[in-house]
């Protein structure tokens, strides 16, 4: 699998630096498949002009370019666990070494949850989170439980690593204006609520879990050092991580849970 001697040597050089050009090394066979978390909207530097938003700033083009690796991206702005089934496993095989994967936010409804706590005020933020709760408990299991398994049957060899998702506010933090703490800490309990039932799933799947939570902590929107964007322009970039977060948010997450 992915501990071959030539990727420890690659590890190896990534502490201190010097992973460009190893010679000799094995080239991975990575597919990087999931949401616009993984696709890297937000991040800028967008690959091509297709509404994925892949973008070269994205923690799977960084693990790429740093290993060498050669990386069938798949990951797509918008996608659901049903669209990595219809549109995305296709691309892993039994020579796939490495496989990533975030996704579950947009099958909770994710965008809607924020449309709903920006608009609706406490009250309404709180009803959109115990909705979206309750689907993530009770359904998202075994849509995720779908998705794992059809990745380990195409790619029975690959180390895969499921990425979760960053709490999006600093409680107390910078922010005068917006939402309030109160609908802030509801968000970021959904956060979390998605984030537990994603690395059970992984678990049972005999995937690893990579937590970005504690990555982002300080840098959350109204830290005053934000890896995330709050509500902008172009709008479908809200709430997603910036090239920053991407690269030391995302990036190293990843790196920590190879070993």
């Amino acid at each position: 699998m992915l501990r071959s001697l030539a990727t420890t040597v690659v590890a190896a050089l990534a502490a201190i630096g010097l992973t460009s050009g190893v010679a000799g090394a094995a080239t991975l066979d990575y597919v990087a498949l999931g949401d616009s978390y993984s696709s890297g909207v937000g991040a800028g530097n967008y690959l091509d002009s297709s509404s994925c938003k892949r973008s070269s700033n994205a923690y799977p083009a960084l693990y790429a370019g740093q290993t060498s690796a050669s990386l069938d991206f798949r990951a797509c702005s918008g996608a659901k666990t049903s669209d990595v089934l219809n549109n995305q496993v296709s691309a892993l095989s039994e020579s796939t070494d490495l496989v990533t994967i975030s996704v579950g936010g947009n099958d909770a409804g994710f965008a809607g949850v924020m449309q709903d706590c920006i608009l609706g005020g406490d009250s309404g933020c709180k009803t959109a989170i115990d909705n979206a709760k309750a689907f993530v408990n009770g359904t998202l299991p075994g849509l995720l439980e779908k998705t794992y398994g059809e990745i380990r049957s195409r790619a029975p060899e690959a180390t895969v690593v499921v990425l979760g998702y960053p709490h999006f506010y600093q409680i107390g933090g910078s922010c005068s204006v917006g939402l309030s703490d109160t609908s802030r800490g509801y968000i970021n309990s959904g956060a979390d609520a998605l984030d537990s039932v994603i690395q059970k799933e992984a678990s049972e799947a005999g995937f690893t879990f990579a937590d970005v939570r504690p990555a982002f902590t300080g840098h959350e929107i109204c830290s005053g050092a934000a890896w995330l964007h709050s509500l902008t322009y172009p709008i479908d970039e809200s709430y997603h991580p910036t090239a920053t977060g991407q690269a030391q948010g995302y990036y190293p997450s990843l790196v920590a849970a190879l070993g």
